[in-house]
């Protein structure tokens, strides 16, 4: 059972300094390929070294007061990275090239081939998490959409063709992950915000072939990206009453970096909204009343069983302390408002 405004995070966590090299990953940029040189543990000896760290993040944001919590994708080097070498058809030894969010070449995947899925990628690894915690657990996988802006199509005829591609392995991988204990799980969708035009043409088609037959709450995240690379945010999406005709129940934005005005949810009217009120660019630790205001700034527009207070975006980036910091704040804040809907005192925006 969940409280009302339950907490979550969005899905990376800060990963413990004796397991990667936290210098090369704040001087790098997000790895669209593999890059194991981040690791500071050796091969053999990673997947221990994985679940370790996963059981410490789990205790971060249990006493820290998250309701719905995560792995804090410990195990990847980047959000985005991880899956492509689990699948056929797909080159991450010689990349190829595609213009990120941020105008710089970057390398990416190369499609040379049909893309399928051999076996399971995550399961295991949510099993290990749903024995680890009694809260319900959140598994983010990257979207369609973003996969196919950073993949070099040599393969398939278009892009739309190339994202229902991802589209159906993504699918199979959702629905091992529902097997395996996963309560909510989320598309990462950072590109629909930065390639909006294309976004209309096949966003939406992709998502819904992802989500098929995906039974509970689904969750398509999109943002600004990492405040760690982008300072300087727009105060409003590109794309985003469109996604009110998808099939995920909830649509999980930052709002609390880019100060958005919280009206443009009024065109979200069926979903479930996890809203950013965690400011990661900001190095000062919010109060538990700032947290408040933002959530009160959303129930505006949103009704309060409709709202999902969390961070921005993901907090790998982070010292550890600041983030667990920001999480104790996330669910103080958050407690605030529900004792003042529970006494029906009068909600004071900020």
């Amino acid at each position: 059972m969940l409280p009302l405004l339950p907490t979550t995070v969005v899905g990376s966590f800060p990963q413990p300094e004796w397991l990667v090299d936290r210098a090369a990953l704040l001087s790098g940029g997000v790895p669209r390929v593999p890059k194991p040189t981040l690791w500071r543990v050796p091969e053999d000896l990673r997947e221990e070294a994985h679940d370790d760290a996963t059981r410490l993040v789990v205790r971060d944001m249990e006493r820290a007061g998250v309701d719905i919590v995560s792995d804090g994708e410990v195990r990847r080097e980047s959000y985005f990275a991880w899956l492509a070498p689990a699948l056929t058809g797909l080159d991450v030894t010689k990349p190829g090239t595609a213009i990120a969010r941020t105008g710089r070449p970057t390398p990416v995947p190369r499609a040379v081939g049909p893309i399928t899925r051999p076996k399971p990628v995550l399961a295991r690894h949510t099993r290990f998490l749903r024995g680890e915690t009694d809260h319900p657990i959140k598994i983010t996988v990257p979207g369609p959409f973003t996969l196919t802006a950073l993949t070099h199509n040599e393969y398939y005829p278009d892009a739309p063709s190339l994202a229902l591609a991802y589209a159906a392995v993504v699918n199979e991988e959702l629905r091992d992950l529902k097997a395996a204990g996963a309560d909510f799980v989320q598309l990462d969708e950072p590109y629909l915000q930065a390639w909006p035009d294309r976004a209309r043409e096949y966003g939406v088609a992709a998502i819904d072939r992802a989500l098929e037959g995906i039974d509970g709450p689904t969750v398509v995240h999109l943002c600004f990206g990492y405040a760690h690379t982008v300072r300087d945010k727009p105060s409003g999406y590109s794309y985003l009453p469109e996604l009110e005709r998808c099939r995920a129940t909830h649509v999980s934005i930052e709002a609390a970096q880019p100060r958005l005005d919280c009206a443009i949810l009024r065109s979200l009217s069926s979903k479930t909204i996890v809203l950013g009120v965690l400011d990661l660019g900001d190095a000062s630790i919010e109060t538990p009343e700032t947290v408040a205001g933002r959530i009160r700034a959303a129930l505006a527009h949103v009704p309060p069983d409709r709202l999902v207070p969390a961070p921005d975006c993901g907090m790998k980036y982070l010292p550890r302390e600041r983030a667990v910091g920001k999480l104790e704040a996330l669910a103080a804040g958050a407690r605030i408002v529900r004792a003042e809907l529970a006494t029906g005192a009068r909600l004071r925006p900020l």
